[in-house]
């Protein structure tokens, strides 16, 4: 019978539920339990497709193209498992079926209601997760305790342990216990007035994790357990971490996982942490240092390329150097062209996914001036497509651009496929999810992957325009990775330079810690080697 693990959050938004959830998903998983992990949103809409990412964090794409909250990309990353779609719950999925079903008279007339139908429709969307995955499911409720929201997803989790029984039900419950600096005193109430609420709804934690700065003192400890009505064994601390992959290693050397074992009644062996153990060792000591500029729209939040982040950081830490990372806003480059320069006192430069027009002319002035530089460039989707543009204008195309962007241009080097323009929708034109990509030898892109085929995920509706390709790759670029029979570019590289490499899908949501992504490992290696002052064969400059 499968076991559950709701993880809930109070006080305020933001405190790592989707890491202490990931982590209590590793501390089972290295016991030799099989566990998966969902994630409830409480939002109305149908995915997190259509958000800023100022708003909601990065979209992070899974394996079967679905458009998630990014604590999916942390329990993909946590427990090295490829996380479906539909582990990503939101609200405007279950008003839809539910509204769907009783259109087709479903309810045979009745009143349709939050309770039972709501819920019912939450708890089913849980147990198949259960079948599909059956042993330890650990369900994050998104939001904060109190929100309106949130309370379908909360009244759920308070029936599901009377379904399922008590035995096979474990309440999280995440909060932040602050210190005042004046005084130096770990203040317990909001934890406290948290928890009441928690409890007025009907939800009684049985576990609460402290967010604290520092290890919570014995004193505290005791006023949580006695006023949360918890066990003193059953309350921890998820303190502050050089690497939030030391999270499971910190939770469970405090007992977490010897109290989920003895209270979901599990079968379970030794922990092995080990592998475990030397990833983190990477991670936290590395000998070399390399400084890398990400070239955005999104610089001012990091949650926007969460993923990003932890490609360079995986990268880095397998080849042994930290990665420090530079957020810059490309619309400067756009006032003053003079600014660009600033990329000189970097080691490499990256340019992410993004769509529309907004700072896309900065960042083609920043991979021009990386190419023209030999400085080690990555470009990633929109990067990749503005890597081609800026080349295409390299060659005499002065109005080379993508249809995306402007609607004045003779040359759309980048546009969509005949088979999207037929399409009016444009929401039904983005390519999703893992496609196979066949990877000509003789290339870095080989030199990287070690092997001719390889599964991407992708999130994009523009495309390198084909009858462009034959002037494009006439004086050295290459297209040395292809889709869809060769009719879709995938990688680009230059091999004048010492790394000029964009590709089309975004690797990085397959990196995982100890297993980084070829294309991030490859700038990363390129960016430590700088020093050296290798020089290109042949650099070319705009005609």
């Amino acid at each position: 019978m499968a076991k559950y693990i709701f993880v809930t959050g109070g006080v305020m938004s933001g405190i790592g539920k989707g890491v202490i959830a990931a982590s209590i998903g590793k501390i089972l998983q290295v016991r030799g339990l099989k566990v998966t992990a969902a994630k409830v949103d409480p939002y109305l809409n149908y995915d997190a497709g259509t958000m800023n990412p100022y708003i909601h964090g990065e979209v992070f794409v899974t394996e079967d193209g679905g458009e998630t909250d990014m604590d999916i990309g942390t329990y993909e990353r946590f427990l090295d498992i490829n996380v479906p779609k539909s582990h990503n719950i939101t609200t405007g999925q279950i008003y839809s079926s539910v509204i769907e079903r009783e259109r087709r008279g479903d309810f045979l007339g009745k009143c349709v209601q939050i309770i039972p139908h709501i819920t019912d429709e939450i708890k089913g969307r849980l147990r198949n997760i259960a079948r599909e995955d059956a042993g330890v499911v650990i369900v994050e409720i998104g939001g904060t305790v109190g929100d309106i929201e949130s309370l379908p997803y909360l009244e759920a989790a308070r029936q599901f342990r009377f379904d399922e029984g008590i035995g096979n039900v474990v309440n999280v419950h995440v909060t932040l216990v602050p210190m005042l600096d004046v005084v130096g005193e770990q203040k317990t109430k909001p934890t406290q007035h948290s928890v009441q609420e928690l409890r007025r709804i009907g939800v009684q934690p049985d576990v609460i994790v402290a967010r604290s700065k520092v290890p919570l003192k014995p004193e505290p400890r005791k006023k949580i357990a006695l006023f949360c009505n918890v066990e003193e064994s059953a309350v921890f601390t998820s303190q502050d971490i050089a690497s939030i992959y030391e999270s499971p290693l910190l939770l469970d050397e405090q007992g977490l996982g010897s109290y989920m074992v003895n209270r979901l009644q599990l079968s379970s062996k030794e922990p092995e942490w080990s592998p475990w153990k030397k990833m983190i060792k990477t991670h936290l000591g590395p000998e070399n240092q390399v400084t890398i500029a990400v070239c955005g729209k999104y610089a001012e939040l990091a949650d926007c390329y969460v993923s990003v982040n932890e490609a360079l950081r995986d990268a880095g830490a397998t080849l042994n150097a930290k990665v420090d990372l530079e957020f810059i806003e490309t619309d400067d480059f756009e006032t003053d062209p003079s600014r660009v320069r600033v990329l000189s006192g970097f080691d490499g430069l990256l340019v992410p996914g993004g769509f529309g027009s907004r700072g896309s002319e900065g960042k083609i002035r920043a991979i021009e001036y990386a190419r023209t530089h030999n400085i080690p460039f990555l470009g990633i989707c929109f990067g990749f497509q503005l890597a081609v543009v800026e080349y295409a204008r390299s060659l005499g195309m002065m109005d080379a651009a993508s249809s995306e962007l402007t609607s004045d241009s003779k040359n759309y080097v980048i546009d969509l496929m005949p088979e999207q323009n037929s399409v009016l929708e444009k929401g039904g034109t983005m390519r999703l999810g893992a496609h196979e990509i066949s990877i000509d030898t003789e290339s870095i892109a080989y030199s990287l992957y070690q092997k001719t085929k390889a599964w991407e995920r992708h999130r994009h509706r523009y495309e390198v325009n084909p009858k462009y390709i034959p002037q494009l790759t006439s004086k050295g670029l290459r297209f040395s990775g292809k889709s869809d029979a060769s009719r879709r570019m995938e990688i680009l590289e230059l091999p004048s330079n010492t790394f000029h490499f964009a590709t089309q899908y975004h690797a990085e949501f397959k990196s995982r810690p100890g297993r980084p992504s070829p294309p991030y490992m490859g700038l990363v290696k390129s960016s430590l080697s700088k020093n050296l002052k290798l020089e290109p064969k042949q650099v070319m400059t705009r005609q």
